[in-house]
């Protein structure tokens, strides 16, 4: 069994925000606004990391298992909070986040066929 975390200020605040969030995307126009932001965020970054790899040329490797380790953290921190009862906002942005890295870099997969 995992202790449990310290109720500190910033753990404190940190769930008043998860909180906030949480009821302000009860709409369900601001809820699918917010998970689209999510996503082209997510696909920013994939994209982006998949040119900074093929310009530099020199990391490919090593620029793969960081975003593998990173996809794999976002996997973890989904579970993580499935367990603590987190609102399910949380869960469908690292969900999204994840699908949108993931896209991104398939989308620069293919730009070089």
């Amino acid at each position: 069994m995992s202790p449990r975390m310290q109720q500190t200020v910033l753990y404190e605040s940190s769930l008043k925000i998860i909180d906030r969030l949480a009821n302000w995307a009860v709409n369900p126009w601001r809820r699918y606004s917010l998970l689209i932001i999510i996503f082209l965020i997510g696909f920013f970054l994939g994209s982006s990391l998949g040119m900074i790899n093929g310009v530099l040329a020199l990391m490919d490797p090593i620029g793969a298992l960081i975003t593998l380790i990173f996809l794999e953290l976002l996997i973890k921190a989904r579970f993580f909070s499935l367990k603590s009862k987190k609102p399910i906002i949380v869960i469908r942005i690292f969900d999204m986040l994840r699908i949108g890295i993931t896209y991104g870099l398939f989308s620069e997969g293919l730009k070089l066929l």
